[in-house]
């Protein structure tokens, strides 16, 4: 039988590029069971520990939700506080040592639903209760299309509906972030309510929700100058910021998941390279960070493997323009002293 999961990483090895440069992963998940991926069903502590320990300078992490032990009853708009709740637990662990030098879960960002209007105010002061040392806001995706083959994560135009932004404006007031995830041809629906409400920091997950499959496969001579066009718009948005990474991901239809043996750094940055160029072009270094995505990303290369990747395709910028994309940028938007 074939090695799977770690097994399967494990057949590419490569030494650390540059062990000293400082890291702030912002965007990882934990969870104690679900289906997918299949070799990686429970990610806790321990799981991250072992990722982050394989030698890189990971100072710090930054959990982001995933519905992870909600709370069982109780009102519907309060059961994500359980998720708060339980990775406040994990990152206490791990900032009493237990786990190595990395503060992992050094802020957390959960999820409410911000279609509640001002009703939302009082998740927000319960997740705050919850983590008042680490909480830092709730990630509300927003992605939609109209095909049955992509998983829609709200309703079409939730962006624009009066109760999604006057909850948006709640966060903006108590002095929190926005984390969103969407699909690239909604980019024109983020600017807008990016500049609806230039005092609320946002966050933008995975490059700005590229997407290679469905009714979008095979489609790169349409799809990436629509995507890149996006991405230029976002950037005149002084408050959003923009997250590297998560391509590992099915949707980005790489197949790297498929190959009997896992991509080496050296073919993942020139494959992520153009991508990532663009990217920081437009939003410059210090509204990028590089981001794991683990371990959803986890299915298509290593940890370490990643991480020298990401260096090598930064190798043409400043120390100072690279510092701020591997933790200057994190570690400020998040608010981490690590």
């Amino acid at each position: 039988m074939p090695p799977t999961g770690n097994e399967w990483l494990a057949l590419t090895t490569e030494g650390t590029l540059e062990p000293e440069i400082p890291i702030c992963d912002p965007h990882h998940h934990f969870w104690v069971q679900r289906p997918e991926p299949v070799d990686y069903q429970q990610y806790l502590l321990p799981e991250l520990t072992a990722d982050v320990n394989s030698g890189h300078n990971v100072r710090s992490t930054v959990f982001i939700e995933v519905r992870c032990e909600y709370r069982a009853d109780g009102p519907d708009e309060m059961k994500p506080v359980g998720e708060v709740e339980y990775v406040q637990t994990i990152a206490d662990a791990s900032a009493a040592g237990q786990h190595g030098h990395t503060k992992a879960a050094a802020a957390i960002i959960g999820h409410a639903d911000l279609k509640l209007g001002e009703g939302v105010r009082p998740v927000l002061e319960a997740m705050k209760a919850a983590s008042p040392n680490r909480f830092r806001g709730v990630r509300h995706s927003v992605g939609w299309d109209e095909s049955p083959e992509l998983a829609n994560r709200d309703i079409k135009g939730a962006l624009g509906t009066n109760g999604y932004r006057a909850g948006a404006k709640v966060l903006s007031d108590i002095g929190l972030i926005l984390e969103n995830s969407l699909y690239f041809h909604q980019a024109s629906e983020l600017a807008d309510f990016a500049r609806a409400l230039p005092d609320l920091p946002i966050v933008l997950n995975h490059i700005g929700g590229l997407v290679r499959v469905g009714p979008y496969a095979n489609r790169d001579n349409e799809v990436l100058p629509a995507w890149r066009k996006g991405i230029e718009e976002m950037a005149k948005c002084p408050n959003i910021v923009l997250k590297l990474g998560g391509v590992g991901q099915t949707r980005f239809a790489y197949g790297w998941e498929l190959r009997e043996k896992p991509i080496g750094s050296e073919e993942l940055a020139e494959s992520l390279s153009p991508l990532m160029e663009h990217c920081i072009q437009q939003f410059g270094p210090d509204r990028c960070m590089f981001e794991s995505n683990y371990p959803v990303d986890k299915i298509s290369y290593s940890y370490n493997v990643l991480w020298n990747a990401f260096k090598r395709l930064s190798s043409g910028y400043s120390a100072t323009e690279r510092a701020a994309m591997f933790h200057g940028t994190a570690a400020r938007v998040y608010n981490i002293d690590d």
